[in-house]
């Protein structure tokens, strides 16, 4: 039983001890060390393409490195389960994908009363009678409800007169009349028109000579008619 077991051993020996198999083995040793760089080195790269952070790549790499060339596939293996599953592209890409959806569900307008689907050249939402849009009364375009001027024409929306009318209560302006005599002629030469005090002074003292003259009147009663001489 020795002598054959001695056999055996010596039979490999000779065979391991063959320069092909040297050679062979020795490319097969340069093989899985390269495979174990190259591992490492794909972890690096790999790793850089999932993540922002400057750091976990070199982490990456050197976990590879640690499991030596025997035990690489280990770490490989045990690396792709504990990595970022998305890409920071792929992530860019489902942002920005979102991002469209996004826009489009808020190009199509809606109703703000109902939430229905309008279109944009309504005026009134014909569900529940909202009032959309209005048209520009120079150009008859459609425009906003709030916009302040027609971005087409120029029109502005805001009207002076109006706003000068509700700030006055609706309430038409008097208009005072021109003065008669010496003030008229006053007043048409270029001068100033007499002030109100100086008007209701002017009034009161009318007012006081008419009522001075009729008492005067009632006291010494109806003045005589004059004498009519009779014809010849």
């Amino acid at each position: 039983m020795d002598q054959i077991f001695g056999e055996i051993g010596k039979a490999l020996a000779g065979f391991f001890g063959s320069p092909i198999v040297q050679l062979a083995l020795q490319a097969i040793v340069v093989y899985l060390i390269i495979l174990w760089l190259a591992g490492a080195y794909w972890a690096f790269r790999d790793m850089q393409q999932r993540t922002e952070n400057p750091i976990l790549p070199y982490v990456a790499a050197s976990f590879i490195i640690v499991f030596t060339p025997i035990f690489f596939p280990l770490a490989i293996f045990v690396y792709k389960i504990i990595r970022p599953h998305e890409k920071i592209g792929e992530v860019y890409e489902r942002n920005l994908a979102e991002e469209a959806l996004l826009a489009e569900v808020e190009a199509i307008k809606s109703c703000p009363t109902c939430a229905r689907r309008v279109h944009e050249e309504w005026i009134i939402c014909p569900t529940c009678r909202t009032r959309l849009n209005r048209v520009c009364p120079n150009c008859s375009r459609l425009v906003g409800l709030d916009w302040s001027l027609c971005a087409w024409c120029g029109k502005d929306f805001e009207r002076p007169a109006a706003a000068l009318a509700a700030s006055s209560g609706g309430r038409p302006t008097p208009i005072t009349p021109l003065p008669a005599g010496d003030d008229a002629s006053r007043l048409a030469r270029g001068g100033d028109a007499p002030g109100f005090g100086e008007i209701e002074r002017r009034t009161g003292t009318d007012r006081t000579t008419a009522r001075s003259r009729a008492s005067s009147a009632r006291a010494t009663g109806p003045i005589p008619a004059p004498d009519v001489l009779p014809e010849g």
